[in-house]
């Protein structure tokens, strides 16, 4: 993909939630395409969020209705995602950030 084709494609993001205490799953916090991808990405920096990239399942995510947990034929690749934010986590904490 050239520059420019990769410049204008529309962007895309979801966002998880996870309360252990009354979830069974992580849920679909935030979907979007376009505009509304770019304020998910705005608001997980501006947070300090780690961002972790995967097209496919981000397809996946964005067919999930807004507030509805995790299909179970998801929960490895969203576990693989939580080990990534967690590590990410720890890096932070290791250098005071």
């Amino acid at each position: 993909m050239d520059k420019n084709k990769k410049k204008n494609a529309l962007k895309k993001a979801a966002a998880l939630s996870y309360d252990h205490q009354k979830d069974n799953a992580p849920r679909l916090a935030a979907a979007g395409k376009g505009i509304t991808a770019e304020k998910i990405i705005e608001i997980a920096k501006k947070n300090q969020i780690p961002l972790y990239k995967d097209p496919a399942l981000l397809d996946m995510l964005l067919e999930l209705d807004i507030s509805r947990e995790i299909p179970p034929e998801l929960y490895r690749i969203i576990a693989e995602v939580l080990v990534f934010v967690y590590q990410t986590d720890q890096l932070f904490t290791l250098s005071g950030q």
